[in-house]
């Protein structure tokens, strides 16, 4: 009886609260429209999502396939991240016009600059299919019957709490896309490395795109010709500021989350997955800054790179971090149980934690292997482009590329399973009698580009060893720890789970479809002693402005404002002090995707552009902890203030609608 009230207890610590967590269906959004007003949002559902009338839907884009952006103006002005754009300024940047360091602002719409390759979508709508897909039309038929109802039209059907629902999404893609205006890297990715994830942040993470096409406001490849689109609906952007305790809403592509999964996952994650990835990453990133500390085009040239690493690198490390602090595996583990025995009488329930606990025992080790695989064999090159030798940079790149490919050699010997080793890759070390050694030959072909037979060799050896962990696992859906024979059983068992605990507001899992997130400012107790307020200022990147660090090393302009106290209409008192707000903290449920979202008031105005969480709140992916999960945005005032006062661009100021 004790064991059964402590599960019991156990099992109700993780029920969800009802505002601050979950990831909601616009289009069902009229289900959640109570609470959110409860909490002061003061619209309608109907203004969230609508296929009758504009509706916030229509300010929003999945931008570049993996970010959130936002329209600000009714000539398709955008706003996103700075992390976001990063790709696009890299590439328009040189030693000579180096937008990186610097900054980009465009003063004139002849003046900014297209992007082969990017893109947005709108989402024209989302209709449930499940009943379709029952009645036997597939899912290729509705995509396509959908994709043929109007220029740019893509879309697909989504899966919803594994497989229970499916969702067919609409979209409409736009192709040309400019970049506008980018702050420079010490504002923009301010703190770098040593910042993300982490509270206090003063990141202006920020950049500015607009969005083109043909004369008839259609979707349009580039052309000079194209002129601004004029969208159906743009977010007012208010510069009155937050408070503690204010309303806040975001609306986003969330990528990927795993609310529903066993403890065995959670285990795996916390306790072999992230370990080995951090540590495989760690070794990367110190070849990667060796590099750019010596050579300054080295710096701009893996730039994007290091980025890259660095991100995941970081939020596996805060992630395993959380789960572990507050006992996540454990707390997953008492809610199972507590099922299990409410299905005992249930023959359709009855088993299938057992069932699903024996798949994940089956599936590890393979699944493991090709983890490994695509952090080592996989992040290596297949071959040096002749793009790449043609640049003026790329004789000074051998030695850390060199020590990349032994680096990740050796580290693939080491942590796959020897089982799963490829027998090219095993062959070349029995012949040179090590992995380092055997990394030397297989990559002065590849530099040389004269021989690369040994690579062709281990890749396709690689490709047959993944198919065949594909065709283990079952399935090609591979994101996460999975199998086809796990998503069969997670389908019965989340089914089993809405029978059973009918008080916990369940929602699926982030899937990069549209959500909408709500909350409020709030600041978090983030250790004994030490509570950390929900908003930063100038004052605090001042402190932080050190001229020998790169990434802290600000523009002088922001120094002389800063002293100057001439902040114009951007100035505001807080703590008795004169300055500019830069960052705020809220309660919202994100998780990448959410990059670039905008973050709402309670009269739907633009008040920050969500960009970060903080490290302990990485574990939200997995389980939502209301006491520390928190998200970090950039407070619209300091996007504003650092496109007038640092970029000089103020004129773009005039085509947005701005609420005091």
């Amino acid at each position: 009886m004790k064991r059964t009230l402590l599960t019991l207890f156990a099992a109700l610590a993780v029920l969800p609260a009802l505002a601050d967590e979950g990831m909601w269906l616009p289009s069902l959004i009229s289900e959640r429209i109570d609470d959110m007003r409860s909490k002061g949002f003061r619209l309608t559902a109907e203004d969230i999502y609508s296929i009758n009338q504009a509706s916030m839907k229509d300010a929003v884009v999945l931008f570049d396939g993996g970010c959130t952006g936002e329209l600000v103006s009714p000539e398709g002005l955008l706003l996103t991240n700075h992390h976001c754009g990063y790709d696009a300024i890299q590439r328009h940047s040189t030693v000579e016009h180096d937008y990186l360091t610097h900054g980009f602002w465009a003063m004139s719409r002849a003046e900014e600059l297209p992007n082969e390759g990017l893109n947005v979508r709108f989402l024209v709508r989302m209709e449930e299919v499940t009943d379709r897909l029952k009645a036997g039309e597939t899912a290729e038929e509705i995509v396509r019957r959908a994709e043929a109802e109007g220029k740019g039209f893509r879309a697909s059907v989504e899966q919803m709490y594994y497989g229970n629902q499916q969702f067919l999404f609409v979209y409409r893609q736009f192709d040309d896309v400019r970049l506008v205006a980018a702050p420079p890297s010490s504002i923009g990715k301010f703190g770098g490395d040593t910042d993300n994830w982490i509270w206090p942040r003063h990141t202006g993470d920020f950049s500015v795109f607009r969005i083109y096409a043909s004369k008839d406001n259609e979707p349009a490849a580039y052309s000079p010709n194209n002129v601004p689109y004029r969208p159906g609906k743009f977010f007012t952007v208010s510069a009155g500021g937050v408070g503690e305790g204010d309303f806040t809403m975001i609306y986003g592509f969330p990528g990927n989350t795993q609310e529903y999964i066993l403890s065995d996952a959670v285990r795996y994650i916390a306790e072999r997955s992230d370990p080995a990835k951090i540590a495989i990453r760690t070794g990367r990133l110190d070849l990667i800054r060796e590099a750019q500390q010596s050579d300054p085009e080295l710096r701009i040239h893996y730039a994007a790179k290091q980025a890259t690493i660095a991100n995941a690198w970081k939020k596996w490390q805060g992630e395993a971090l959380g789960i572990g602090r507050r006992g996540t595996a454990e707390t997953k583990r008492a809610y199972e149980e507590a099922f299990e025995a409410w299905a005992q009488d249930k023959p359709a329930y009855r088993d299938v934690v057992k069932r699903l606990r024996e798949e994940y025992a089956r599936i590890a080790d393979p699944y493991f292997a090709r983890e490994i695989t695509a952090e080592t064999i996989y992040a290596l090159p297949a071959k040096y482009t002749a793009e790449e030798r043609a640049e003026a940079v790329f004789a000074r790149r051998e030695a850390t590329e060199r020590a990349q490919w032994k680096y990740l050699f050796g580290e693939y010997a080491r942590r796959c399973p020897v089982q799963y080793q490829t027998p090219a890759f095993l062959r070349g070390v029995a012949s040179e009698g090590s992995p380092e050694a055997y990394a030397e030959r297989v990559f002065d072909g590849v530099w040389s580009g004269r021989d690369t037979t040994a690579v062709t060799a281990l890749r396709d050896d690689s490709r047959r060893m993944l198919s065949h962990i594909t065709w283990l696992l079952g399935t090609k859906s591979l994101r996460n720890l999975t199998s086809s024979r796990l998503n069969e059983l997670y389908t019965l068992y989340i089914r089993g789970l809405r029978e059973w605990d009918r008080e916990r507001a369940f929602y699926p899992d982030a899937n990069l479809t549209l959500r909408v997130a709500y909350g409020s400012v709030a600041g978090y107790r983030y250790a004994d002693g030490e509570y950390h307020k929900p908003l930063t200022t100038l004052d605090g990147i001042i402190a932080k402005d050190n001229p020998e660090i790169y990434d802290y090393d600000i523009p002088q302009v922001l120094r002389d404002l800063h002293a100057s106290k001439d902040y114009g209409r951007w100035g505001v008192e807080i703590g008795g002090r004169k300055t500019v707000a830069v960052c705020f903290l809220a309660t919202n449920h994100t998780t990448g995707g959410n990059s670039g979202s905008p973050v709402l008031n309670a009269r739907g105005e633009l008040v920050g552009i969500n960009f970060d969480r903080t490290w302990l709140s990485t574990m939200s992916d997995i389980a939502f902890d209301p006491d520390i999960c928190r998200n970090i945005a950039v407070d619209i005032r300091y996007v504003l203030f650092v496109i007038d006062r640092v970029g000089g661009a103020g004129y773009l100021l005039d085509e947005m609608k701005i609420r005091r």
